[in-house]
């Protein structure tokens, strides 16, 4: 879809409106992360004080996964049917109740409870966080926005890995179940919080309610130019006659989600086939590259590579939290200026460098029987480069591509999809490492990731896109066939407009 002339200067400035809603609406981002972050510390206190065995240990902390594939499989519909806002307050509650449950917890069958409650509340997080933010943001802010959840997910760990070390001085019966429970008081705050922000205007019009859509572009965009050329682009890809007056009006693709899943699995068009598998194989290599391994085994790893105090074990993992966080935040400033293309090219490019090296470092001490210094450090550098690479282009990319290339009628139930392909593959990873490890060696088993890793620069580079600076509704266009031509020239894709992105 063409834009209309004089767009590229009203959608370069930044609108602090936008972006703090965004933020508001990612900090159920933090929750998430810190319910995973503070559950590796609170397992070795559960275990003692419940008297469980490790596969019950096993069983709390690869639940969640399981359970947030219901959570994002029913995200996508409810979504579409009581609004995206809504749908963030329905998480927030279902995270409460998942950590008073965890935080009460008598014995292991309510933890348990409690644990998979939380694991649904995962499941809406990790869907409608992302689609909020991309659908209240301008096409030149837009990859910095989306892509705040997963630096607040980054938080959130950190957060609560120092949770850890605080409650862990509390009696054993009341440490781990103030760590876990303790996110009950942001749940609550962020449920009342996230009732006064803006709906999604590309929601309210697909639902008919123009008028309301209309007063939200205005608080989000920056001139009244800018707002109605957004009003009109949207309405023309919800079917709804973009000189249309009405204030309220019967949209015929207002289904409430219903016949989604049919165009996407039975009816795909060309178009909707391509953009389905960009977005599903991105969730698939996210994890399939080694991510979850490194950040929930990283004691072992470093453990392997001849770091054998306990403590300096600990200040190496909080190191791999603290470098995941703060280059994901560096990500999130370059998104919208280099592109998604080539900081997700140059993600993988290095993280096949780093898992290589770390590979061989990690070969080399496991053979030589002895710790060798230039293998520890090989191995240790390897490690954060492989995590610094991952963090400004597939970690948040990730999110941000996936999110913005879903045509509007299937925006919602596509990204629920994508999340629960992204807990399979993150629950395989992380439940399967040690026995590969086993198998092949760990040094082996890093060897493997690397190799998915140059498959995936494969499968970005030649089916993915630039889409960079331009509008949700106009990205439809570069996944279809009139694009064949500029993908054969490069897969470089510059907006239209004469603004300067």
């Amino acid at each position: 879809m063409a834009e209309s002339g004089g767009a590229g200067d009203s959608r370069t400035g930044f609108n602090k409106y936008a972006c703090a809603c965004a933020i508001v609406a990612s900090m159920i981002s933090i929750i998430f992360g810190y319910d995973t972050g503070v559950m590796s510390g609170a397992m070795i206190f559960i275990k003692e004080d419940l008297k469980i065995s490790d596969e019950q240990v096993e069983v709390l902390a690869g639940i969640l996964n399981l359970c947030a594939l219901i959570g994002s499989v029913s995200a996508g519909r409810t979504s579409d049917y009581i609004g995206r806002r809504y749908t963030i307050v329905l998480a927030s509650i279902i995270f409460l109740i998942g950590a008073v449950l965890m935080g009460y917890s008598p014995n292991y069958a309510v933890l348990m409870v409690g644990r998979c409650t939380a694991g649904i509340g995962v499941g809406f997080a990790l869907m409608i966080a992302p689609v909020y933010s991309a659908e209240i943001s301008s096409p030149s802010t837009r990859g910095f926005l989306t892509s705040l959840p997963e630096f607040c997910i980054s938080l959130g760990i950190l957060l609560g890995y120092v949770s850890n070390y605080f409650f862990a001085k509390l009696t054993l019966k009341l440490g781990w179940r103030m760590m876990l429970g303790i996110a009950a008081i942001p749940s609550l705050a962020l449920a009342f919080g996230i009732l006064k922000l803006p709906e999604s205007p590309r929601w309210l019009v697909l639902q008919g309610r123009l008028e309301d859509a209309q007063k939200i572009l205005l608080q989000i965009c920056n001139s009244k130019e800018e707002a109605e050329i957004r009003f009109r682009d949207i309405k023309t890809a919800a079917g709804i006659d973009d000189k249309c007056t009405q204030q309220v009006t019967n949209n015929p693709q207002n289904t409430g989600g219903k016949g989604v899943w049919k165009e996407i699995f039975l009816r795909p068009t060309p178009t909707v086939r391509w953009i389905l598998l960009a977005a599903i194989g991105i969730h698939f290599f996210q994890h399939a590259t080694g991510i979850e391994a490194v950040v929930l085994y990283s004691p072992r790893i470093f453990k392997q590579a001849g770091v054998k105090d306990k403590n300096k074990l600990l200040l190496a993992t909080i190191g791999v939290g603290l470098t995941k966080t703060m280059f994901i935040l560096v990500a999130t400033f370059f998104l919208d200026r280099i592109g998604r293309r080539k900081l997700l090219l140059t993600s993988l490019g290095g993280m096949v460098m780093a898992l290589t090296a770390l590979g061989f470092g990690l070969t080399v001490a496991e053979r030589s029987g002895e710790k060798l210094l230039w293998a520890l450090v090989l191995s240790i550098a390897a490690t954060y480069i492989f995590i610094a690479f991952y963090s400004i282009g597939l970690g948040p990319m990730t999110w941000v591509y996936s999110t913005e290339i879903f045509p509007l009628r299937l925006r919602a139930q596509g990204m629920s999809l994508c999340v629960a392909v992204n807990r399979i593959m993150n629950a395989t990873v992380s439940m399967s490492f040690l026995s590969i490890s086993k198998a092949i060696t760990i040094g082996g088993s890093f060897f493997m990731f690397g190799g998915v890793a140059v498959i995936a620069w494969l499968f970005f580079f030649f089916l993915y896109p630039e889409t960079k600076g331009r509008s949700l509704e106009e990205i439809e266009s570069l996944f279809s066939k009139n694009s064949s031509r500029l993908r054969k020239e490069g897969l470089e894709f510059q907006p239209k407009s004469n603004g300067n992105m």
